[in-house]
């Protein structure tokens, strides 16, 4: 009696030809649909779109209406434009920057978070600064990030050890200002740098930092970032302050600042207001107070009418440079989404008879 001879391998045509007269054995899962969501959170989404579209569209038109003059005026001079559009470049640049710092944290460990997806969550929870108050962006962060995998423990770590290294690293950048603000002063400002220094040497420190906070707000404890994401994170954050605060220096050169003299005057007095104005969180995006850190640096190498004017085009140039970021992140995002997988047909195929 011959021996049974072994299946042969099925060739692809026919098995694609034979998938209506074959039962599956082998076959590949296909990638589940996600869950189709309720009415009332399909309603709860529009409204917070509505709300943060609405919030951008009031900082927009309140910086063209601040600073349309003292702009126009500047493209008009010799190099202007030319300034302008490298102020609005340097300020997106140094926002991706920061995007990088976050994700580092984020997607510390086993955690997945793809390049554009965590662009998309970086940017939406940033332009929330707009509306005021933190928590938006803390929850447009959670449910952005439930709705990527990620777990809202994870999220909260990432925000928060960002928050954290954010502010240190920017008040360590500010460090830039003090001799020419403070003279012989400026030693005052050496805590700063040493809290900068002390994150980068010791990380755990920053995770219990976050960890004591979340207890004190009731919150639930997070996962801490590995020393190598932190310090990845820091190093990160620290080039997002020199990259943004370049948008700055462009600006105070177009008004007649030295180049020399405020390049280191412009980039730490920037981070400094930027750590100033996030700290004033009940007001949208530190409307005021970033603006009120801003002129004593910018007084030391301009006449006030000009470092007032200044201060008015920078708030311009952020708020453009992040909206029109922000616009350009949600497009990629768009882009690179997978196309939904079809169902996989069979790998293996049984003969009609041995059903």
């Amino acid at each position: 009696m011959d021996p049974v001879d072994p299946v042969d391998p099925v060739d692809p045509v026919d098995s694609v030809d034979s998938v209506d007269s074959v039962d599956s054995v082998d076959s590949v899962d296909p990638v589940p649909a996600p869950a189709a969501r309720s009415p009332r959170s399909r309603i709860t989404r529009l409204l917070a779109a509505v709300v943060l579209l609405g919030a951008t569209a009031l900082a927009v038109g309140g910086a063209l209406d601040g600073a349309g003059a003292e702009i126009s005026a500047a493209a008009r001079r010799p190099g202007g434009a030319v300034l302008l559009v490298a102020a609005v470049l340097a300020n997106a640049a140094g926002l991706m920057l920061s995007m990088l710092s976050w994700r580092v944290l984020v997607a510390d460990g086993d955690a997945r978070l793809p390049m554009p997806v965590a662009a998309r969550i970086f940017f939406i929870g940033f332009i929330s600064k707009f509306v005021p108050g933190r928590i938006w962006g803390v929850l447009a962060h959670l449910q952005l990030g439930r709705d990527a995998g990620v777990a809202p423990e994870r999220m909260l770590s990432g925000f928060g050890l960002g928050l954290v290294i954010g502010i240190a690293t920017g008040a360590g950048a500010g460090l830039l200002v003090a001799p020419a603000v403070l003279g012989s002063y400026a030693w005052a400002f050496a805590p700063l740098v040493l809290l900068a220094v002390a994150a980068y040497a010791r990380p755990g420190w920053v995770n219990r930092l976050v960890a004591s906070a979340l207890r004190l707000a009731r919150r639930p404890a997070v996962e801490p970032g590995t020393p190598r994401a932190v310090r990845r994170s820091i190093l990160l954050s620290l080039a997002s302050w020199g990259v943004s605060g370049l948008h700055l220096w462009a600006l105070a050169v177009l008004f007649g600042a030295p180049p020399g003299l405020s390049l280191p005057v412009t980039v730490g007095g920037f981070a400094l207001a930027t750590v100033a104005g996030s700290l004033a969180f009940v007001l949208p995006d530190g409307i005021g107070a970033r603006e009120l850190v801003l002129l004593a640096p910018l007084a030391v190498v301009l006449p006030p009418a000009a470092a007032t004017a200044v201060v008015i085009a920078s708030r311009l140039v952020c708020v453009l440079s992040e909206v029109a970021a922000t616009g350009a992140v949600l497009l990629w995002a768009r882009l690179a989404r997978p196309a939904p997988a079809p169902a996989a047909l069979s790998r293996t195929t049984v003969p009609e008879g041995a059903r």
